[in-house]
């Protein structure tokens, strides 16, 4: 009965201990949002198109930084023509009368984002979200804790 009760107790615990994680998750994003400059800080990765980099699920962070400071390698959120959200890897940066575009490809993808350029240049920043947070070039993502959004949002 003793065993029953600690069960309990444990999961309670725990299931505790999410949602106070998740509330401070959601309260650092708020405020967070602000000074990023960026309509959320966070993303979750639906779908293959970034594996192995990231997989469906992944939790990443985004900022918004100057559009000089996008580089080829950096991975972006960028809005779809669609309004989708999309996270894929620049290839490449072009500048073209002082406007910045962005060539994109997913990592498990074999091809560019052709369908989704403003023009033969790439994505123009006005459309990018913000960048994914990388610290010495490893992705700060925590996995599996999107799903939840991807339930709720599907």
């Amino acid at each position: 009965m003793e065993t029953k009760k600690s069960k309990y107790k444990l999961i309670r615990e725990v299931l505790s201990t999410i949602l106070t994680i998740t509330l401070i998750v959601l309260l650092v994003s708020k405020i967070v949002l602000f000074a990023l400059g960026i309509p959320s800080p966070i993303a979750v990765v639906s779908g293959t198109s970034m594996e192995p980099t990231l997989y469906e699920g992944d939790m990443v962070i985004l900022y918004k930084p100057a559009p000089s400071d996008i580089k080829p390698g950096d991975i972006i959120v960028y809005v779809s023509k669609t309004g989708k959200y999309i996270i894929h890897r620049v290839i490449e940066v072009k500048v073209v009368n002082e406007e910045y575009y962005y060539r994109t490809k997913g990592d498990n993808v074999p091809i560019e984002d052709y369908i989704q350029y403003d023009n033969s240049y790439g994505i123009s920043y006005s459309r990018v979200i913000g960048k994914v947070l990388a610290i010495n070039n490893a992705i700060f993502k925590i996995p599996y804790i999107g799903y939840l959004s991807l339930m709720l949002y599907r």
